[in-house]
Parts: structure tokens; C-alpha cells; sequence
């Protein structure tokens, strides 16, 4: 920072862009509104030079590393396909696959995602998953899970963490406290959750528990009825135990706010994010003049959210050195049910 200079905090949003480059009053929004990052779709990526250059313009656009994310689980929700990166099944299916090397084959499989990703100048990915697959669990979500059993759901997305922070990729939790009983796809409805509580703390709550020091987390839009009436994004008691019942201290963003679990002008469910206590919002698909609205209704981060915004940036490191051949045969073997040492 140069002498004298007076630090300014990131705005609280996340934002996205129309299409493969940023027209001028996307750059001159982004300038003016200075989100903390920005997220990507399909509809952004073209070819490896065009996917770097947006990413570049991004940057610029702000004047700093910001982190951009993008939606890469593998199975049904991957932005990036072949020929721009590797095709993978479902989660669900891969950890079944696995069998008991599950663990490894998970930090694999998101190791050599991370590189993927940061070969293209994306530094941040929207997983791993701590929601529980259970018999109610909607089939928009279902598969994307890794497990029924809290403990082992904790251990595999400890591994997917793991993967991509040794591959220079911030992981994002999703979706707390857990999204796993809603029997609705929340892109579509408000999911409710009749479940006590006790019974969430023991269960859906648990592995996000386990995995509260990862650096940033993703609400859901979900209602817990045994807890409040708003959806869990909206509600400062459901966002005071992400804080302090599961002990979450990383920076939280809101799932998207044009999902239709979520009624109402954006602007407002901006302002009542945050004030129920998410650090930032993520607003996806809409046009301009709703994401300038909703930029200026964020307004910037609390002295708390960035801080969290920092400390999390701050988990970005260069990867680790991978053996791109040998992990992809390990993962191979590992699939196919045979032993093996590892690697690295």
C-alpha cells in the first residue's frame, strides 16, 4: 500500500458476467462496485486463452488478485468439460466406486481439478460438499454428495479441501449448515426442514463442525423450522450457529441470491444476508442493472468480513509439485479396486 493511502474494504458481492469478455459497462460497474470476486459459467468459457483473458480483464477491473470462482464438483455441476478439463462421474459414484479408498481417490481426483483450474486462472472452487445423502435428499443435490454417515462425509470433504489447497485452489464449503434433508431443489422452491434440532446438531450440522476451520463457506436456502422461520441465508439465529453451535470462522457467502428459494427484490435479500451475518452475496444470472442494484445495497465489507475476506486469501499458496502421469495412474488404480503406496 503506498504512504499514506487510506485501505478500503472489498465490496461484499460476488459477481458474474454476461459472457466470454467483460463489455464496458461490465468494467465500469466492476470498477465502481469493486466486488471481492467473481464467479464463472459455462457461458464464460470458450477456449483456455479467452477463459485466462476474462480472468485477466476481472482482475484489472478491480486492481487486484481477486479470488474467481467456479462451480467445478464433477458429475452434473462442472462448468468446465472436455475439451477444457477432465470429465468426472458424479461424487456420489466416484466414493462408491472407491470403496474404501475413497479418501485418497477424492484428494486425487481434486488435486488434479486444482491444476486444471489454476492452468486457466481460477483460484477458487465451490466445493467440497458436507451435505448428507439421505433418503429425502432431493435428486438435485443427492448425488453430489459423498455419504449418508457424518463421519465419513467429513473425511472425504477434509480430502477434497486438501486436494485443492495443495493444488493453489481455495475450497468453499457448501452448504451450511446443511443441506441435505431438503426435499426440494432450492433453485426452484424454499425447501423446510422439520427435523429437531438435537437431531441436526448429531447429524446434518456435524461434519460442517468438523470442517469449520476451512477458509470460506456457502449458506443454504433452507428453512430448519426447529430454528426459525426465515431460510437459513436470511436468519441471524441460524447464522449465529454457523459462528458460534458450529463454530464456522471463515468467510460465509450466500448461495445465489436469484435462486427462487428466495422471494423478493435483490437488493433487499442483499441487505438481509448480511445482516443476518454473511460476510458477502453471491448474485448469478441476472442483468445489469440488478447487479449494480444489489452491488450498491451490499455496499462494502464489515471490518469482521474482511478480515475473514483477508485471512482466507491468505490460505492461497503456490500448488504443491504434482506428478500429473502418476497421479492420474494412481487414481486409475485406485478406481479399479488395486492397492497402491501413493504418491508425493
Amino acid at each position: 500500500m503506498r504512504p499514506g493511502r487510506v485501505a478500503v474494504s472489498f465490496g461484499a458481492t460476488i459477481l458474474d458476467a454476461e459472457g466470454t469478455r467483460l463489455s464496458a459497462d461490465e468494467k465500469a460497474l466492476f470498477r465502481r462496485a469493486d466486488p471481492f470476486g467473481f464467479i464463472l459459467f459455462a457461458r464464460n468459457l470458450e477456449s483456455p486463452d479467452q477463459i485466462r483473458a476474462l480472468c485477466s480483464e476481472m482482475r484489472e477491473a478491480v486492481g487486484r488478485d481477486c479470488p474467481i470462482l467456479i462451480d467445478q464438483e464433477g458429475g452434473r455441476v462442472q462448468r468446465l468439460r472436455p475439451p477444457l478439463a477432465r470429465d468426472w462421474p458424479a461424487p456420489l459414484d466416484f466414493v462408491a466406486r472407491a470403496g474404501g479408498r475413497a479418501g485418497r481417490a477424492m484428494y486425487l481426483r481434486y488435486r488434479l481439478i486444482a491444476h486444471e483450474l489454476r492452468g486457466l486462472g481460477i483460484d477458487t472452487d465451490c466445493a467440497p460438499l458436507a451435505d448428507l445423502a439421505l433418503a429425502d435428499t432431493h435428486p438435485f443435490l443427492r448425488d453430489r454428495c459423498y455419504g449418508a454417515d457424518p463421519a465419513t462425509v467429513a473425511g472425504l470433504a477434509r480430502e477434497v479441501a486438501r486436494g485443492l489447497l495443495d493444488g493453489g485452489v481455495l475450497p468453499v464449503l457448501k452448504h451450511l449448515p446443511g443441506h441435505g434433508r431438503a426435499g426440494q431443489d432450492s433453485h426452484l422452491a424454499l425447501p423446510r426442514v422439520a427435523t429437531p434440532r438435537e437431531d441436526l446438531e448429531a447429524t446434518d450440522f456435524a461434519p460442517f463442525r468438523a470442517l469449520a476451520d476451512l477458509p470460506m463457506g456457502m449458506t443454504a436456502h433452507v428453512v430448519f423450522e426447529a430454528i426459525d422461520v426465515a431460510p437459513a441465508t436470511l436468519s441471524p439465529v441460524v447464522m449465529g450457529l454457523v459462528r458460534d453451535s458450529i463454530g464456522f470462522g471463515g468467510l460465509v457467502m450466500t448461495d445465489d441470491l436469484s435462486m427462487r428459494a428466495l422471494a423478493g427484490d435483490r437488493a433487499a435479500l442483499a441487505r438481509a444476508a448480511l445482516a443476518a451475518g454473511c460476510d458477502v452475496v453471491l448474485l448469478c444470472n441476472a442483468d445489469l442493472a440488478t447487479r449494480a442494484a444489489v452491488a450498491e445495497a451490499a455496499g462494502r465489507m464489515t471490518p469482521a468480513a474482511q478480515a475473514r475476506a483477508e485471512a482466507a486469501l491468505a490460505r492461497r499458496s503456490r500448488p504443491r509439485p504434482l506428478d500429473i502421469p502418476a497421479a492420474e495412474a494412481e487414481l486409475s488404480r485406485l478406481l479399479c479396486g488395486q492397492s497402491d503406496d501413493g504418491i508425493g
